[in-house]
């Protein structure tokens, strides 16, 4: 007997650490993890593999999973026919991308999650699709029914099933090992066709890319291969000029649109609406280390006080919501609270009113467009007026019209934001996955070291650094690095992505702090990487090590997706310690792996813009700077402010301390500098060549802005 405290079923998952999985561990569904247990039993049994992969953030799989997956016939249907194995993409990224690739070949190019995907016992998969209702609709033939049917076909037509598994993965083998070497290689006039391609699939009114549909993403990767060009081309070029007008046109109306959460900071997934207004309302950890990196270097380029505003709200956001009390940082706060999509960011007007007041309600809601129409209507309350908090119009407008000084609009607008941030948090927030992927720590940990140096903001830098140590410290095993940790408990072995975005991280910690035990622990990480990862000889990085689990295809992507690829961001890594150590066998892998990789890239248009940074940075070749002085010495601090006052997307900085000069012969880049009259000093270069030293941040501007 059961009662209402006590589940009625309990199955494998609840010994999991992943809360995506916990959510399933009272399914009448016997899951499994995927691991030898399931795949033996399948192999033992000759039963077919369901392979349901999904995330604690996504909305369909909640709704798939209450559907069907908590649906006592359903069940007793999967386990009776399939070995049913739960995976979290987050995870483990490896079989996400394998057979995600089986689920968009089968699909016409169609995929998603929750992945469903049915599966032989020697893991080659026959079927596949997404979401699929309980019973029939949407066009979408019935869970129950579709695995009855394949259960039947599995039965009378097996070996012919074996085959199209067969062919199909031949197929995802060949789509994740295609289009390698071609001759000619790259060039900087083939990354500016590629930019200047992807700048023709831009909305020209409301900025981004809706890929033919009405879905925006943040095209934060595409911005930064804009920003690229206009730096190489000079900011008057006729293509600089309409580049510069789509990157700042994208971020302001991201920055207005309610894509961004214009209380508490933080960007939402993507936007279902080509203006930005009605976010997906998922917040995930690398969104936020991406947007606020764009913001960042748009900042830097434009001098916008916006830019920086963004970049620190979505800063604070992650320090007051995603961050642990060990210092490393969670990965999601999902969509739905209340079993409803958006719930907590919602509101109506006389919510707004009650918590502000009549005269300061009406200013706000002037603001920020919420009136007792609303401009979202919310699927689960149909005839229920909410407003999504957007800005339509220039805060100028909005002060004239009330006749207000903009900067008491503005003290105005900051208090009342305040206050309804308030009353929003006694809502029931959405739920948090609280894992630590090291992936993703490694991209936040270099946003934030970068964001907190060029804002000045030390407070992000230390942030940066408490993260790091809490990675290098908890999610570390026998020399290797973990991909995952949660309460204590650390998962999986990492895989390319992880060691690329920590090494990344802690590159970026040492060029804002100069602390030698970021450098390195980022030179014994990358050393790490190549003996698991480096593909000797072919040249590239395989996405698993050397000694991980076989499974149907050892995949190699160039990539990007949601996130950059692990080739993408760890050619950087290695094109800026072969700079940093003077190390020319670092250069020669980075170079092996760009040609291994040309014919992909360059054939595959928009599919692989940070590599493309990259590849920038390799041919156009980068700023050097070395800086000799006391980091704590202010006029240390003002040739460093002019460094990070100035955008230079391809960059190295090392700092020399005079008081400790036996460093300088770790680096040919700091051999032989020294002060200058005893002033702290800049020594520029740049292909192979060197301006003379200044001890003048006047002198530096004119030096870094002559550096193009």
């Amino acid at each position: 007997m059961t009662t209402a405290s006590q589940p009625q079923h309990t199955n494998r998952l609840i010994q999991a650490t992943s809360p995506y999985l916990l959510q399933h561990a009272h399914n009448p569904v016997d899951w499994y993890e995927w691991g030898p247990e399931a795949l033996e039993k399948a192999r033992r049994e000759g039963k077919p593999i369901f392979l349901s992969i999904g995330y604690s953030a996504c909305h369909w799989c909640h709704v798939m999973a209450h559907e069907s997956f908590e649906d006592e016939e359903i069940a007793a249907v999967m386990n009776r026919l399939f070995v049913n194995v739960k995976v979290d993409r987050e995870e483990r990224p490896d079989l996400d991308d394998i057979y995600m690739q089986a689920t968009l070949i089968l699909n016409q190019g169609q995929g998603g999650w929750p992945m469903s995907v049915w599966l032989t016992p020697e893991l080659k998969p026959f079927f596949a699709g997404t979401y699929f209702p309980p019973r029939a609709k949407f066009g979408r033939p019935g869970f129950q029914e579709l695995c009855a049917r394949i259960g039947e076909l599995w039965q009378t037509r097996r070996a012919q099933l074996e085959a199209d598994a067969q062919r199909l993965t031949q197929a995802v083998q060949e789509s994740l090992q295609a289009d390698r070497a071609r001759p000619g290689g790259f060039s900087l006039e083939a990354i500016d066709r590629v930019a200047l391609l992807m700048a023709s699939a831009f909305d020209r009114t409301h900025g981004g890319i809706s890929g033919g549909g009405t879905n925006k993403f943040p095209p934060s990767m595409t911005l930064d291969l804009f920003l690229r060009y206009i730096h190489r081309h000079g900011a008057q070029e006729r293509e600089s000029q309409r580049l510069r007008a789509l990157v700042e046109l994208t971020l302001d109306r991201m920055a207005h649109g309610g894509i961004y959460d214009q209380l508490a900071g933080g960007i939402h997934r993507y936007s279902t609406d080509v203006e930005w207004l009605v976010p997906h309302f998922e917040k995930m950890l690398y969104d936020q280390a991406l947007v606020s990196h764009i913001y960042i270097q748009a900042f830097q380029f434009t001098k916008k006080p916006l830019y920086a505003r963004v970049a620190r709200e979505i800063f604070d956001y992650v320090l007051d919501d995603l961050r642990s009390p060990h210092g490393g940082f969670y990965s999601t706060r999902d969509a739905d609270s209340e079993g409803q999509e958006g719930r907590y960011y919602v509101w109506t007007k006389a919510e707004v009113q009650e918590a502000l007041g009549q005269e300061d309600g009406e200013l706000f809601c002037s603001f920020y467009d919420v009136s007792e129409v609303g401009n979202w209507h919310d699927p689960h309350e149909p005839g229920a007026v909410k407003n999504i908090l957007h800005v339509p119009r220039e805060p100028e407008v909005v002060a004239r019209l009330h006749k207000l000084e903009p900067a008491e609009l503005e003290r105005r607008l900051t208090a009342a934001r305040a206050k309804l941030l308030e009353v929003r948090r006694k809502r029931v927030p959405p739920g948090r996955d609280d894992k630590v992927l090291a992936e993703w720590n490694g991209m936040m940990i270099a946003s934030l070291a970068r964001g907190g140096a060029v804002l000045g903001e030390a407070k992000y830098v230390a942030a940066a650094a408490r993260a790091a140590e809490f990675v290098l410290d908890k999610m570390y095993a026998d020399g290797r690095l973990l991909r995952s940790w949660r309460a204590g408990r650390r998962m999986e072995a990492a895989f390319l992505t992880d060691y690329a975005g920590l090494l990344e991280g802690l590159i970026e910690l040492y060029e804002a702090t100069f602390e030698k035990r970021w450098l390195e622990a980022a030179v014994r990480l990358n050393e790490t990487a190549v003996e698991l990862f480096w593909d000797e000889q072919e040249g590239g990085f395989f996405f698993t090590a050397d000694d991980h689990e076989r499974l149907i295809t050892r995949v190699k992507d160039v990539r990007d997706g949601a996130t950059p690829s692990g080739n993408s961001v760890q050619l950087m890594n290695l094109l800026r310690l072969s700079v940093m150590l003077g190390d020319a066998r670092l250069r020669d892998m980075a170079e092996k792996t760009m040609e291994h990789f040309a014919g992909e890239v360059l054939g595959r248009s928009g599919a692989s813009e940070r590599f493309l940074a990259a590849v920038d940075f390799a041919l156009a070749g980068p700023v050097e700077l070395a800086v000799v002085g006391d980091p704590s010495d202010a006029a240390t601090q003002a040739l460093l402010r002019e460094i990070r006052d100035t955008y230079l997307p391809s960059r190295v900085i090392m700092l020399l301390n005079p008081a400790r000069p036996s460093e300088a012969a770790k680096s040919p880049l700091l051999e032989s500098r020294a002060l200058v009259d005893g002033q702290p000093a800049v020594y520029v270069c740049r292909n192979y060549a060197c301006k003379l030293p200044t001890t003048s941040p006047q002198m530096l501007e004119s030096q870094l802005g002559g550096s193009r």
